[in-house]
């Protein structure tokens, strides 16, 4: 007789992360028992389900319990057991908030909205959240160098960092673009961290870079209106 609870623990290990809408993924949120169950079995071997209910992944990490005797054990403290350099989280850090932050912001704007309009409309139809990594614009690479190169080791160090980053399933790079990968946004546990980083000297940072990201475009559209109006008087 098979063990559904026992499969899908062993298949978050084996492949790491799940999409939210796999069956018996699906099947364990929706189901308070089945939940339970695998929240028991998990915190027996010191692990905890890394979900939110704006993310299109799940995975497993480390339980809160356990983090000290996993991560204190040395003279410092590790920043994760995937051996990432603490350049390499601190990278991590400011793709989450350009990247994730931005997205949960809207996320739960438009669920806000839609709860509005359902007081409204007594029968207005729900639609799902969007959840995936097309909410937010990518980063340009050439940008975060630009921004970040100083502060992060430079091009070839941030360079190996984002490499490190889309193996360990961060982020994806396409063309000289970055976005959201399975695991950004389970990275972090939003309502911890969230107000840190954007009432933080981070805060500052990522304006900066959202400002000039807005710029960039304008000028794009700006440079493109100019060859249209060339191509047209020639």
């Amino acid at each position: 007789m098979t063990d559904p609870i026992a499969t899908l623990i062993v298949r978050l290990l084996a492949e790491r992360w799940l999409p939210r809408e796999d069956a018996s993924v699906r099947q364990v949120l929706v189901d308070a028992e089945l939940r339970d169950d695998l929240d028991h079995r998990l915190a027996a071997a010191g692990l905890r389900l890394l979900e939110h209910p704006y993310a299109a992944h799940v995975a497993v990490g480390v339980a809160r319990s356990q983090e000290n005797d996993v991560f204190g054990g040395a003279r410092a403290w590790a920043a994760s057991n995937l051996q990432l350099d603490r350049d390499a989280v601190a990278l991590l850090v400011v793709l989450w908030a350009l990247l994730v932050l931005p997205k949960r912001q809207r996320q739960m704007a438009r669920q806000e909205s839609e709860k509005q309009q359902e007081q409204e409309q007594m029968f207005a139809e729900l639609k799902p959240v969007p959840m995936g990594s097309e909410m937010v614009e990518p980063i340009n690479e050439r940008t975060l160098l630009a921004d970040y190169g100083d502060k992060l080791g430079g091009k070839t160090r941030i360079n190996l960092n984002l490499g490190a980053l889309a193996r360990q399933g961060f982020i994806v790079r396409r063309k000289e673009r970055i976005q959201e990968g399975p695991l950004l946004d389970l990275a972090f546990d939003y309502e911890r961290i969230a107000s840190r980083v954007m009432d933080g000297a981070l805060s500052f940072v990522v304006n900066e870079v959202r400002s000039q990201a807005g710029a960039n475009s304008e000028d794009g559209a700006e440079h493109a209106s100019e060859q249209q109006e060339a191509q047209a008087d020639v």
